[in-house]
């Protein structure tokens, strides 16, 4: 990936993050997405005082991403509001699993985007279940038998 194409990803990423809803972790998160038919999807964190309810970034920018009718990842760029680099949360890198390959790039940052690392799904979920690991909808059967 060019850095000019890396630095889009990260701009939307850091666009979307000011829009996050944060009132209680005050950790702004955005992701981006570069499906793999070249359109970019952005999500942000959402927070809700019932804890568990909250959505992540990641998961919001997979599902702005399937509700345009791609369905693929190649590259996802996530940046929190620290000087951290921000990584997806395990449940997050199991999303982006069901949606991207193992070879499939993973960018994370820092808030200002100084720090970046890069790396392959598979070096962030080695030994990753995905829906290659299932048997074709065809040869699944019925629910009970």
């Amino acid at each position: 990936m060019s850095d000019a194409a890396l630095d889009a990803l990260f701009d939307a990423a850091r666009a979307i993050r000011e829009r996050a809803y944060a009132p209680y972790s005050r950790y702004k998160v955005g992701a981006a997405i570069r499906a793999t038919d070249g359109r970019i999807f952005s999500g942000c964190n959402v927070e809700n005082a019932a804890y568990p309810v909250g959505t992540c970034a990641e998961a919001a920018a997979i599902a702005a991403m399937i509700a345009a009718g791609a369905n693929r990842i190649a590259v996802i760029a996530v940046i929190g509001s620290t000087d951290d680099v921000c990584t997806p949360c395990g449940g997050c890198r199991q999303r982006i699993r069901e949606f991207a390959a193992p070879d499939a790039l993973v960018a994370m940052a820092d808030a200002r985007c100084e720090t970046r690392i890069v790396r392959t799904l598979d070096a962030l979920l080695p030994l990753s279940f995905g829906p290659d690991h299932l048997p074709a909808p065809q040869d699944r059967g019925t629910p009970h038998g």
